[in-house]
């Protein structure tokens, strides 16, 4: 079995670009996906539930997609909120590359994606939304949370879509206890084995 995964940063398998449908803002669409990303063959499972269960994004705004895949929440976000900036953000330059191809043939012209370092100090979210890679580890998933969610606007809100068998509760504990200063988190909804998780941005105090 091949070490490599889908969070390595340049896949060194074989390309094997391939075409899907998948229904995405209410639309069905043509995408390309490829070998060495994640769930190349539809929208996962996770990230059905989230695109199911969390309410429509803001219309304006800067909005993140963190570890975005080939992109189903990113060209979802773009679809839905047209007047936005959307951020997708992975280390994985293929699935970069995809996104942007992706966008490139629905005409959305208000994506980025781009690495973490890729996205300005100075940005803040009006919403997150992640289907995060949990497979990583736990140190450094903490470090992806600790990164992003302190970057909220006041008030917004991140949703994030965990499988309760691999540790969505034990997540939520972990957000509350070491982020717990800067954003409420909560249980938003538990569906098909998952938890889509909530974490809003306290409006005291200024993000790190």
């Amino acid at each position: 079995m091949s070490s490599e995964h889908y969070f390595s940063e340049s896949p060194e398998s074989p390309l094997r670009r391939r075409t899907i449908t998948a229904t995405l803002a209410g639309r069905e669409v043509r995408l390309t996906t490829a070998a060495g990303v994640f769930s190349p063959d539809r929208v996962d499972p996770g990230t059905a539930v989230l695109l199911s269960r969390t309410p429509a994004p803001p219309t304006t705004g800067h909005l993140l997609d963190v570890g975005c895949g080939w992109g189903p929440l990113t060209l979802s976000l773009a679809l839905l909120s047209p007047d936005a900036t959307v951020w997708a953000v992975d280390v994985n330059e293929r699935v970069l590359d995809l996104v942007r191809e992706n966008a490139r043939g629905l005409g959305l012209v208000n994506v980025n994606a781009v690495t973490p370092d890729g996205v300005p100090d100075d940005v803040r979210f009006a919403a997150i939304w992640s289907n995060p890679p949990i497979r990583v580890g736990k140190d450094v998933l903490h470090g992806i949370l600790e990164t992003w969610l302190p970057r909220l606007e006041a008030d917004a809100d991140a949703w994030l879509v965990v499988q309760k068998n691999l540790g969505s509760d034990s997540l939520q504990r972990w957000i509350g206890e070491r982020l717990g200063d800067v954003v409420e988190v909560s249980r938003a909804s538990s569906d098909k084995g998952y938890r889509v998780l909530r974490a809003t941005r306290r409006a005291t105090g200024d993000p790190a």
